[in-house]
């Protein structure tokens, strides 16, 4: 008679992804607002949008992943700061609509689930939500043997945020003559980590724990500063000024991802030197011979995200970022497009 099979010996453990619920519901109900539903534990979250505060609502989604950069938490074997990359990479997308996040769902895969490790992540996770403002209502957690190599991660987040139709920021009001303010970034945040790792690990042979000359962290600790949220001080500036255009700077940097917004008629000049960029893209730039428009287009170079506003507004809205924590910069203008130049120009 031949022995029983069951799918604990097919690699996947029903009890430990059990404990491993358990474990994270404390820490998820801390992100919970007046809005939210019931428990933790059912077939979807559940969100009553009549108890938010807007009148005419547009409701604003994203999903992203932290891609990379998890190569780097595992190799490093730190887990407690990647979710919060993975909640700031969608919702950093809907702040720059206007919107106010709302709530938000993970997804996570892996061979073998280790409960510490998910703890981290779901750590990560909460803080993230609670800088954005936004409920946990949802998730996923697969355990999928032989799909993942063993200690392997993925990470999804979905973001839905809400914004009064008459407040969209979709960029359709940029003029000639605004101002482009800059908000600084903490560091790579979560875009560029293949040229990343080829630079620090192939090019430069350097291990996760190693310092390097112009850097105060180890390679690992400067690769893993967690991406920065903008929700205190995106929420602050929709509500008390004219923003007419919100960019978050993310994969395709500079070059990809200010064209998005612009008006037909316009053109972003991007003034170099007027903000300090940030040390490790320096290493990154000369560790790998990377060319200088290479390097605006894979990564921040510093800045994070940024916001359009007109001449008259600019230094009172730059007062008010100061105010609220930010490192603001003042670091380009909207000019007429010229046909024979990008639409993006970086002088």
């Amino acid at each position: 008679m031949s022995e029983k099979t069951s799918y604990k010996d097919a690699g996947v453990d029903i009890d430990r992804a059990n404990e491993f619920v358990d474990a994270i519901k404390p820490l998820i109900r801390t992100t919970f607002r007046k809005e939210v539903i019931g428990g933790i534990g059912g077939f979807g979250g559940l969100f009553h949008l009549e108890k938010t505060r807007y009148k005419d609502p547009i409701l604003v989604s994203s999903t992203d992943g932290v891609g990379t950069k998890l190569k780097i938490a595992q190799m490093a074997n730190r887990f407690n700061t990647i979710g919060i990359d993975l909640v700031a990479m969608s919702a950093n997308d809907v702040l720059v609509q206007g919107a106010e996040p709302l709530f938000f769902l993970d997804y996570i895969s892996t061979n073998r689930i280790s409960v510490e490790t998910g703890v981290a992540i779901i750590e990560g996770i909460v803080k993230g939500c609670r800088d954005a403002g936004c409920a946990l209502i949802g998730g996923e957690t697969a355990e999928m043997p032989g799909f993942f190599a063993p200690g392997d991660y993925e990470l999804v987040g979905f973001c839905v945020g809400i914004v009064d139709a008459d407040r969209l920021v979709d960029g359709s009001k940029i003029g000639i003559g605004d101002r482009i303010i800059g908000l600084a970034s903490t560091g790579i945040h979560s875009n560029g980590f293949s040229l990343a790792r080829k630079v620090f690990f192939e090019r430069l042979k350097l291990g996760i724990h190693d310092r390097i000359k112009g850097l105060d962290e180890t390679v690992g600790m400067e690769l893993l500063k967690p991406t920065k949220i903008y929700a205190k001080a995106i929420l602050n500036l929709v509500k008390n000024f004219n923003i007419k255009g919100l960019i978050h700077i993310t994969g395709g940097g500079f070059l990809d991802n200010v064209p998005r917004i612009l008006p037909e008629r316009c053109q972003a000049v991007i003034r170099r030197g007027s903000w300090p960029v940030l040390p490790v893209f320096k290493v990154l730039q000369a560790g790998g011979d990377v060319e200088e428009m290479e390097m605006f287009r894979v990564f921040n170079m510093g800045i994070g995200l940024m916001v359009i506003v007109t001449g008259k507004e600019c230094p009172e809205v730059m007062e008010r970022l100061t105010a609220l924590g930010e490192e603001a910069y003042l670091i380009g203008t909207i000019d007429k497009r010229d046909p024979s130049k990008p639409t993006i120009c970086i002088v």
